[in-house]
C-alpha cells in the first residue's frame, strides 16, 4: 500500500507502508548505525520520535527477541530505504516486517532516505507524519506538525514499580529513565545486585536502602521536562553514595546542579561517534542517542569539569564531580547497538564503590 511521508517544512516522500497503517505525528530523526536495528527499535530513549535508519537495507537479519532493549518498541515510527523481505540468521526468530505488525508501529520504505537525511542535516529535526491516506490537506498537516509536542516521555516508559537482579556483591541502585536492559545486563555480569527504580521514586526512599552507588540511567525527550525529577537528583547529589549517569541521567545531574542543556539541530544518534577522555587524550568509539546536549559554557567548574569532548562537533559528552564519587557521560558505555569500548566505565563505577565480586 503507498504511504506518505510529510515533513513539517513542506516535504513529502511517497513510499510504501509497512507495519501498522495507522495515522502517526511524531518528531522525525535519523540513526547511523549499519546494524542493531532491533536495539534501535526497543530502545526506550527513541519514545515520541520516528526513526529514519540512514543503512539502506534493514531486516536482512531479522529478529532475535533476546537482542531487544526493552519490553517492546517505543518509538512512533520507522521509515527505511528497503526493507528486506527475507531474514537470513540462524538466530532469527521472526521478521522485521511481522515485529513492527504485532506492537502497531507504523513505518514507510522505499523512499530516498538519503535525501531525507540531508535534509534533517541542513535544517535539523522536525515533525513530521506517515500517513497511507491520498486525500491529505497539506496545510492542515503542516499545522498540525507545527503544534506537536513531544511532553514528557519518561512516564510513558519508565517502571512502575522496583525490581531486583539479585547479586552477590555492591548493591546499585538503578534510576529507570527510559533504561536499557543492557545497562543492567553490564552491572549484574559484574556480580551487582541491581534494584531498578521507576523515574519518580523519592530520593529519600533510594537512600533509605543503603545502596553502595546509584546509576542514573537513559530516557527520552527533553530533560527540562522532568522537573519533578531534577530536585531529587539533587539530593542523591548532596548523599555521598557515588553516582554514575548515563545519557538522560547526565543531563539531569548536570540541570541538578546549575549548569544548562540546549536542544542540538540533529543530535548525535548511531554506533560511529568518536569521544575524546580529556584525562587521557585517548579516542573511543561510541553509541549515542540524544537530541539535547549540557551547555559548557554553563558549567561552574567549581562542582564539574568535563571529562568527554565529541571529537566531530566539541560538544560535551561527559563531567567529572569536583569532590564526589560522582561521573556522567552522554554516550552508551552498555552499547547495544555497539562499540563496547567504553564498556570499562562500569568497572570505574564498581570501583569507586570499594570493588565487586564477579557473578
Amino acid at each position: 500500500m503507498k504511504a506518505f511521508l510529510i515533513l513539517e517544512d513542506g516535504h513529502i516522500f511517497i513510499g510504501e507502508s509497512i507495519g501498522s497503517r495507522k495515522e502517526v505525528i511524531s518528531e522525525l530523526v535519523f540513526n547511523t548505525s549499519m546494524t542493531g536495528y532491533l536495539e534501535v527499535l526497543t530502545d526506550p530513549s527513541y519514545a515520541g520520535q520516528a526513526v529514519c535508519m540512514t543503512y539502506p537495507l534493514i531486516g536482512n537479519y531479522g529478529v532475535c527477541h533476546e537482542d531487544e532493549e526493552s519490553i517492546r518498541p517505543w518509538l512512533d515510527g520507522f521509515v527505511v530505504r528497503e526493507l528486506s523481505g527475507t531474514a537470513s540468521n540462524f538466530r532469527c526468530e521472526d521478521t522485521l516486517s511481522n515485529f513492527l505488525k504485532k506492537f502497531d508501529i507504523s513505518g514507510i520504505c522505499k523512499i530516498d532516505t538519503r535525501q531525507l537525511t540531508k535534509i534533517l542535516r541542513e535544517s535539523g529535526t522536525m515533525n513530521c507524519m506517515i500517513t497511507t491516506d491520498a486525500d491529505f490537506d497539506v496545510d492542515a498537516v503542516i499545522e498540525k506538525l507545527k503544534n506537536h509536542k513531544t511532553g514528557n516521555v519518561v512516564e510513558k516508559v519508565t517502571c512502575t514499580e522496583k525490581y531486583v537482579l539479585t547479586g552477590k556483591g555492591k548493591k546499585v541502585a538503578l534510576m529507570d529513565f527510559g533504561a536499557k536492559k543492557n545497562i543492567a545486563k553490564c552491572l549484574h555480569k559484574k556480580g551487582c545486585n541491581v534494584t531498578v527504580y521507576p523515574a519518580h521514586m523519592k530520593a529519600e526512599e533510594i537512600l533509605s536502602d543503603n545502596p553502595d552507588g546509584i546509576m542514573l540511567s537513559n530516557g527520552p525527550g527533553d530533560p527540562l521536562a522532568c522537573k519533578d525529577i531534577i530536585p531529587e537528583i539533587k539530593k542523591l547529589y548532596d548523599s555521598s553514595v557515588p553516582v554514575f549517569a548515563i545519557c538522560l541521567g547526565h543531563q539531569l545531574m548536570a540541570l541538578a546542579t546549575g549548569a544548562a542543556t540546549r536542544k542540538m539541530k540533529y543530535g548525535h544518534r548511531g554506533g560511529n561517534h568518536p569521544v575524546k577522555d580529556l584525562e587521557t587524550g585517548r579516542v573511543y568509539i561510541s553509541s549515542q542517542n540524544h537530541g539535547y546536549v549540557v551547555d559548557t559554557a554553563s558549567i561552574d567548574s567549581s562542582i564539574a569539569v568535563p571529562a568527554f569532548v565529541n571529537v566531530n562537533d566539541g560538544t560535551n559528552e561527559g563531567l567529572k564531580y569536583v569532590g564526589k564519587n560522582i561521573f556522567t557521560v552522554q554516550f552508551h558505555p552498555e552499547a547495544c547497538p555497539g562499540p563496547c569500548d567504553t564498556e570499562y566505565l562500569f568497572d570505574k563505577f564498581i570501583n569507586m564503590m570499594g570493588g565487586c565480586q564477579d557473578a
